[in-house]
């Protein structure tokens, strides 16, 4: 039996959460224009914005989107300071429910996890896995086709509801839901928060899957990201159509089908901007020329510093001094 959330519209609502909420939402972003105006009349907007919730005449707006490259070409959609600020009160109501409903070995948009954390587990579960390198060791990589972009706005709602009894609290995120679309009835924007929190509750149907059903000891997603770490090379060639199959049926996701990989941990696996071997890890060419390039664009102490802080989770002495030369090179110039 699955547990079921046990605040109400009210509590997600209530001018109290609203004001956590912008909190929050506005740190950082105080110089905004944007912000500041909605701040200069912030208890007005919020007893607002309550009022349009509580008498359900609130309707999620649209977006303004653009472009960014780093590290590959993405679309981000933006909304309203209105409408972020409805993203974190359904967010901070939400996201402390659904985090205890994830299994511990999914990483993306949580607290206390991220790649480094992601990367190191992965290397945990090698050395287990491998008997401390003792065994041979297979890795079975995929990601997810256009993730985000093909997220089925009903069979997310029907995941949610399975979870959340509130008819009010799941009119609000259907609102959220529908406001953005790739294809009818298709689509999370990548600019908002619930989209983070909503990926991981509809591809923890997939990790629950995996672990319950495929019976996977050691397996790690991150985002659209996942792998299967098994002695057995042809036990993970056996998985792919059980995947596949689980993908599509349930979740209309499809694996896309040039990044299936499956290699022995000996001869080096790429694992989120890291190759990871037995006995260290590298990071990976194309992060680091890209890291090259942005400090010879922007050589700023704040971006070396940064970088630094990067390299410091792997075996990167040769990296960390090409970085150096390289900013105090652009630096003088």
């Amino acid at each position: 039996m699955k547990i079921r959330l046990r605040h109400n519209f009210e509590d997600l609502i209530s001018v109290e959460n609203l004001l956590k909420a912008w909190q929050e939402f506005a740190s950082g972003k105080r110089s905004k224009l944007d912000v500041q105006k909605f701040s200069a009349d912030l208890f007005d907007n919020i007893l607002q914005l309550h009022n349009q919730l509580a008498n359900k005449t609130y309707r999620h707006g649209g977006y303004y989107n653009f472009n960014i490259s780093d590290p590959k070409p993405r679309k981000i959609s933006k909304a309203s300071v209105q409408d972020r600020l409805v993203h974190h009160a359904v967010y901070r109501v939400l996201y402390p429910f659904f985090e205890r409903t994830f299994i511990a070995d999914s990483f993306s948009c949580r607290i206390d996890k991220g790649t480094h954390k992601s990367v190191n587990r992965f290397l945990r579960m090698f050395r287990q896995a491998s008997h401390n390198n003792t065994k041979g060791c297979w890795v079975l990589k995929c990601d997810i086709k256009k993730f985000f972009a093909t997220i089925d706005h009903e069979i997310l709602i029907n995941i949610l509801e399975k979870y959340i009894p509130d008819k009010d609290i799941i009119w609000l995120v259907r609102d959220i839901i529908s406001s953005f679309s790739t294809s009818p009835g298709v689509g999370l924007p990548l600019g908002n928060l619930t989209s983070q929190l909503f990926v991981n509750v509809y591809m923890n149907e997939f990790d629950q899957y995996v672990k319950h059903k495929l019976k996977a000891r050691y397996y790690i997603r991150y985002a659209d990201d996942f792998v299967f770490l098994s002695q057995d090379r042809n036990w993970l060639l056996r998985l792919l159509p059980d995947i596949r199959n689980f993908l599509y049926d349930r979740l209309k996701l499809a694996i896309h089908p040039t990044k299936i990989k499956i290699k022995s941990f000996g001869s080096g696996v790429d694992f989120l901007g890291w190759v990871n071997f037995p006995t260290h890890k590298v990071l990976r060419t194309t992060t680091k020329n890209r890291m090259l390039r942005r400090v010879r664009e922007h050589p700023t102490f704040e971006t070396l510093q940064s970088y630094l802080g990067l390299l410091e989770h792997g075996n990167t002495a040769k990296v960390s001094k090409e970085l150096l030369n390289t900013y105090w090179l652009f630096i003088k110039r």
